[in-house]
């Protein structure tokens, strides 16, 4: 056997040990999410539980919990912000790399600007109100809807890799911007497109900070800050209760912590794949700068 071959082999074993790390933690909460409470609270987190449960998806998925209805507006405010803020983010990368723009160097360190400094939370809340981002869907997704100046500048360096002479002859045909951004940059933007889709989605389906600055009702609670609510309502009546024994035998804590995190993390899981070869074409060059 070659030194190739040998590294090949070793290569591909490190990579299959270093994969059943990342996985062992995320089987071990889906097993404690299915473990009974008490078995918990006696022999801790175990890969082969003494009882199985299913007292905690009983308790987020029965009777007149919200949960359906909070994983809809997730879904609703994940799909509608993150289609708006690529959308946003293609065009202005456009507007950065077309030469013909006025003043585009200036709106790129304009863009810079907010990426290094942030004006603080008071000024942030008194816009979103003042805009009536307030009790209303839209309070979900437009103060993340910004797009991220990160995101920017990794599509305008991706589109800077696209040659010159492709839209020049786009433009002796007599196209317009509105043919170039959408017929030509969009289809080779696709990798990076579909990366900064991931990120937008990701932060999207994760952000429980608009709902608890600018939700009250409970209808419009997303997936994250019910959950959030509901594990915090569980430890308070547990130390109301008294001890954490008594607790545990009406409300099982830690399963429930468990199966939130399940119910969380699911769909991007399910998502990631449809974007993975798309991804780390798109990170890597679109972070590389001429």
């Amino acid at each position: 056997m070659n030194a190739a071959k040998l590294f090949d082999h070793i290569n591909k074993l490190a990579i299959t040990v270093i994969s059943l790390m990342c996985t062992l933690p995320l089987l071990l909460v889906f097993i404690v999410s299915f473990t009974d409470e008490r078995a918990i609270q006696v022999h801790g987190y175990s890969f082969f539980p003494e009882k199985i449960s299913l007292d905690a998806y009983k308790l987020l998925f029965t009777g007149n919990s919200p949960l359906f209805q909070s994983y809809f507006i997730s879904i609703v405010v994940t799909v509608v912000g993150t289609l708006l803020a690529v959308s946003i983010t293609f065009m202005a990368g456009y507007t950065l790399v077309a030469k013909h723009v006025k003043y585009r160097n200036a709106l790129a360190i304009f863009f810079f600007i907010t990426m290094v400094f942030n004006t603080g939370l008071v000024p942030w809340y008194m816009m979103s109100t003042s805009l009536g981002l307030k009790n209303n869907i839209w309070a979900l997704i437009i103060p993340t809807l910004v797009f991220n100046p990160f995101n920017l500048f990794l599509v305008k360096n991706f589109m800077k890799q696209i040659p010159d002479s492709l839209i020049e002859a786009a433009k002796v045909d007599g196209a317009n911007d509105f043919y170039i951004a959408f017929r030509i940059y969009f289809p080779l933007c696709m990798p990076v497109l579909a990366t900064i889709t991931l990120f937008y989605g990701i932060a999207y389906w994760n952000n429980w900070f608009n709902a608890i600055m600018l939700v009250d009702r409970p209808d419009l609670y997303p997936l994250q800050y019910l959950l959030f609510k509901l594990n915090s309502e569980i430890s308070m009546i547990q130390q109301m209760q008294g001890t954490a024994a008594a607790a545990s035998a009406t409300l099982p804590n830690e399963s429930v912590k468990m199966a939130t995190a399940i119910l969380t993390i699911g769909p991007i899981i399910l998502f990631y794949p449809f974007l993975q070869r798309y991804f780390v074409k798109g990170l890597l060059i679109g972070s590389v700068k001429e």
